[in-house]
């Protein structure tokens, strides 16, 4: 299972983030958990100084922008 992380604060650009997220693995036929993460505190233990951030597994993907679906898939399979 994937786990997949949306690191920011809720606003628009990490809501599109985590729907955009959720349809890339949802395409792949992946089992993944989609956690949101918004503590600051949380986010920057991640290194993360720009939101919002795609974590897959652990690494820390994309900071600071929205990716293309199929970027976002690419980044998951």
């Amino acid at each position: 299972m994937k786990k997949l992380q949306i690191l920011g604060t809720g606003c628009a650009k990490c809501t599109k983030l985590a729907e955009t997220a959720e349809q890339a693995a949802k395409s792949l036929g992946l089992d993944y958990q989609l956690e949101k993460v918004t503590d600051i505190n949380a986010i920057m233990n991640f290194g993360v100084m720009m939101t919002p951030a795609l974590v897959v597994d652990g690494v820390v993907k994309v900071v600071g922008k929205v990716p293309s679906l199929d970027e976002v898939k690419k980044l998951l399979a």
